[in-house]
């Protein structure tokens, strides 16, 4: 078993990636909680907030360049424990609704093809690495960001499930979505992120896959808990 910090690295980190709709933040905030309160990046969310900030800026999101010169301005801080409780603070302004908006995602997934965009949000990710440890979510986190995550959990789910996940959770918050037309959004982005050629969606070497489909909460938890066990955390 690797060691968990190695010489040249200031904090060990457990990588999760998948596509959306699989339960990341749900294992996240959990491995947070359950690890004495190690820290969370959530990079699908710098993207969402990068895309948003282009659009209020009036940067087209195909002009790499100009998108990926916001990068240096963007104050980003997670705060909650819970999907309930969540705030995403950019200058001090919660912009947690407007992050998780459908909309956003469709719009995260195409500047997320940019290699300028992908270069200058590298380095604020890893800047997120510290003591006393990290849980990242995203997309690359095991493959690019850190591959020498001890620890990398790939996450996955049939996308029709993921697809009803994500109406339940609209529904809830009165938010209008058709069933049908989630699922088409989400086969569409999981299309561009799975084969885009820079950083493609797919799991890292020697990552742990875990399918929530047809899994509780508690069940997720559960086989994550057994990594955790085996990885000697």
């Amino acid at each position: 078993m690797p060691s968990l910090i190695s010489p040249d690295s200031p904090a060990p980190v457990i990588t999760v990636d998948g596509p959306s709709g699989v339960g990341k933040g749900l294992v996240t905030r959990w491995l947070s909680q359950r690890l004495g309160g190690w820290h969370r990046l959530d990079s699908g969310a710098l993207y969402r907030i990068l895309a948003l900030a282009a659009e209020r800026a009036g940067v087209p999101d195909s002009d790499g360049s100009a998108v990926a010169a916001l990068v240096p301005d963007l104050h980003i801080e997670f705060a909650g424990d819970t999907e309930h409780d969540e705030a995403i603070l950019v200058h001090g302004e919660n912009w947690a609704d407007a992050v998780r908006a459908e909309t956003s995602g469709a719009l995260a997934s195409r500047i997320a093809t940019l290699p300028e965009v992908r270069a200058a949000l590298l380095q604020l990710q890893k800047d997120f690495r510290r003591p006393p440890g990290l849980i990242a979510d995203g997309r690359d986190m095991g493959t690019v960001v850190f591959p020498d995550a001890p620890l990398k959990i790939f996450m996955d789910a049939s996308a029709d499930e993921r697809a009803a996940r994500r109406y339940k959770q609209l529904s809830d918050k009165g938010i209008p979505a058709t069933l049908d037309g989630l699922c088409v959004e989400i086969r569409a982005r999981d299309a561009r992120d799975r084969n885009r050629p820079i950083a493609p969606l797919k799991p890292a070497e020697g990552a742990e896959v875990v399918d929530t489909t047809g899994l509780s909460p508690a069940e997720v938890i559960g086989k994550v808990e057994s990594l955790l066990r085996r990885y000697g955390f």
